[in-house]
C-alpha cells in the first residue's frame, strides 16, 4: 500500500487538482447539509407539523452542530496532519494520526450522546425551545431520536476528510451521498405515510447516518496510503495533540456558530415576545422557524464554500510540506476567486427570489405574517453573503497552511466577538430587526480583518521558494478506493 503515493499533488496543474478534490468535497458537504434541510422541508410541508415542527427543527439544529464540531476537529485536523506528513514523507506518523482519530471519534460520540440524553430538557430550553408548549414538545421528540444517531453521525463526518486525505475524495462523496439518499427516501414515507411526525423525520436521518458510518468503516479497512496497523488504533497523545491543534479552527468555527445560534434563538424569543404580532401565542414560533430556514439556505451556500476550501487542504498541506510556495499562492488566488463567485450567485438568489425559497419550506400553509417576515429575513440577514464566503475560505486555507493560530483567532472574532456580541447588542436598539442586522455587520467587520491576513499571506508566499524539500513516491491519481 505504501508504494501508492500522492506526489502528483506537487506536480499536477492546480486547476485540475481543485476539480478533483474540491468537487467531491463540495458534494459530500452539500449532501451532509441535506440531512437537516430535507427534514425541515418535509416537516414544513406536513400540515400537522407546520411552523411548530420547523421551529423545533431550528432548536435542535445547533445541537447537531456541536456533534459536528467535535467530529470535524478530529477529522479535519487528521486530514491536515496526514497531508503535511505525506508531504514530508513521514508516513508512520500519518498512520498513527488516523488510528488516534478513529479512537477519539468513537469515544467522543458515545460521551456526547450520553450527555444529551441526561440533560435533554435544559439543553432544549437553552436553545429557545420554550417559545411555546407545542414547539417544546416537538423539540423533545425530535431531539431524542436524533441523539441516538449522534455516534454514527460523528463517525461518518470525522472519517470523511480522512478518506479524502487518503486520496479517495470520490468514495468520501459516495458514502455521504448514500446516507442522504436513504434519508430522502424514508422521510416522506415516515412523515406522510406512517405519520410518525418528528420521530419519523429523525429516524430517517439516523438510518442514513448509520449507512454512511458503515461505509466509512469499510474504507478504513482498505485504505490506500496510510492504512493503520492494529497497533496504531490507540490515542498517541503527542500526535493527537498536533492533530487536534490543526483541527481546532474547524471546531471553533462550528462551536462558535452554535453560540451565535443560541444567542440568535434566544433574542428571537425575547424580542419576538415584545412584537405586537409575534407576541401572540399562535405566532410566537414564526421568527425562530423563519430564521432557521434562512440559516438552512446559508448552510447550503457555506457547504459549497467550505467544500471548495476543505478540498484544497490536501493540496495546500502537501505543497507547504514540500515548500512549493508558488503553487500554494496560485491555489489561494483561485480559491478566493471561486468563493467570491459563489457568494455573488447566492446574493442574487436571496435578493431576487426569496419568495421561491420560502415556498420550498411550506409557506403556503402559513399566515401572511410568516411570509412577510421571511422575505425580509432573507434579504437582510444574507445581504453580505459575498463577504461571508471569502471569510470562511480564509479561515480554512490558513488552517491548511498550518497557520492554526491566525485561522483560529479570525474564526473566533467572527463567530464569538461579532456573531454573538452583535446578536445580543443590536436587538436592544432595533428589536427583531437587530437580530437580522447582526449577520451582515459581523461579515463586514470580519472581512476587514481578513483582507489584512490575505495580504500578509500573499507576501509570505511570494518569498523565494526553497524547492521541493523531500522526494515523495508517486500516488495513483485515481480517487476510487482500492479493490
Amino acid at each position: 500500500m505504501e508504494k501508492e503515493t500522492n506526489r502528483f499533488l506537487g506536480d499536477a496543474p492546480i486547476g485540475k487538482l481543485m476539480g478533483k478534490y474540491a468537487v467531491p468535497c463540495i458534494i459530500s458537504l452539500l449532501v451532509g447539509a441535506l440531512y437537516n434541510i430535507v427534514d425541515q422541508i418535509f416537516i414544513a410541508n406536513a400540515a400537522y407539523l407546520g411552523s411548530y415542527g420547523n421551529a423545533a427543527n431550528t432548536v435542535v439544529f445547533p445541537l447537531t452542530v456541536i456533534a459536528l464540531a467535535v467530529a470535524v476537529m478530529i477529522g479535519d485536523g487528521c486530514c491536515a496532519f496526514v497531508s503535511l506528513s505525506l508531504g514530508k514523507n513521514e508516513t508512520a506518523d500519518a498512520r498513527k494520526s488516523v488510528g488516534s482519530a478513529v479512537v477519539m471519534t468513537v469515544a467522543s460520540g458515545i460521551v456526547l450522546c450520553a450527555i444529551y440524553l441526561l440533560f435533554a430538557a435544559p439543553i432544549i430550553a437553552m436553545f429557545g425551545g420554550t417559545v411555546n408548549d407545542e414547539t417544546f414538545r416537538y423539540s423533545q421528540e425530535y431531539f431524542f431520536w436524533i441523539t441516538l444517531g449522534v455516534p454514527f453521525y460523528m463517525f461518518g463526518q470525522a472519517m470523511n476528510p480522512i478518506i479524502r486525505a487518503d486520496g479517495s475524495p470520490r468514495f468520501a462523496m459516495v458514502s455521504t451521498l448514500a446516507g442522504a439518499v436513504i434519508n430522502i427516501i424514508l422521510d416522506p414515507l415516515f412523515i406522510f405515510v406512517f405519520r410518525w411526525g418528528m420521530m419519523g423525520a429523525a429516524a430517517a436521518t439516523v438510518l442514513g447516518q448509520v449507512v454512511t458510518a458503515a461505509l466509512a468503516v469499510w474504507y478504513l479497512l482498505r485504505m490506500r496510503l496510510v492504512r493503520p496497523a492494529k497497533g496504531d488504533y490507540h490515542v498517541d497523545f503527542h500526535i493527537a495533540g498536533r492533530t487536534l491543534t490543526l483541527g481546532v479552527t474547524s471546531f471553533l468555527s462550528q462551536i462558535s456558530l452554535v453560540m451565535a445560534m443560541a444567542a440568535v434563538n434566544n433574542m428571537l424569543r425575547r424580542y419576538g415576545a415584545l412584537d405586537p404580532v409575534f407576541g401572540q401565542a399562535q405566532y410566537a414560533q414564526i421568527p425562530m422557524a423563519v430564521v432557521g430556514i434562512v440559516m438552512k439556505f446559508f448552510q447550503i451556500v457555506i457547504s459549497i464554500v467550505v467544500g471548495m476550501a476543505a478540498g484544497c487542504i490536501p493540496i495546500a498541506g502537501y505543497n507547504m510540506g514540500a515548500r512549493l510556495k508558488g503553487r500554494v499562492r496560485s491555489l489561494f488566488t483561485r480559491l478566493l476567486s471561486a468563493e467570491s463567485a459563489v457568494g455573488a450567485i447566492a446574493l442574487i438568489i436571496v435578493e431576487c427570489f426569496p419568495a421561491q425559497l420560502i415556498a420550498i419550506f411550506g409557506a403556503a400553509n402559513e399566515s401572511a405574517y410568516y411570509t412577510q417576515f421571511a422575505l425580509r429575513s432573507f434579504r437582510v440577514y444574507l445581504c453580505m453573503v459575498v463577504f461571508a464566503c471569502v471569510n470562511k475560505a480564509c479561515f480554512i486555507f490558513l488552517q491548511a497552511m498550518g497557520k492554526a493560530l491566525a485561522s483560529t483567532m479570525l474564526s473566533m472574532v467572527r463567530e464569538v466577538v461579532f456573531g454573538v456580541g452583535l446578536a445580543l447588542l443590536l436587538p436592544r436598539f432595533f428589536g427583531l430587526d437587530g437580530v437580522l442586522y447582526s449577520m451582515p455587520v459581523s461579515d463586514v467587520l470580519t472581512f476587514l480583518i481578513a483582507v489584512w491576513l490575505i495580504r500578509r499571506t500573499y507576501a509570505q508566499l511570494a518569498e523565494p521558494e526553497e524547492g521541493r524539500g523531500v522526494v515523495v513516491p508517486m500516488a495513483a491519481p485515481e480517487c476510487t478506493p482500492a479493490k
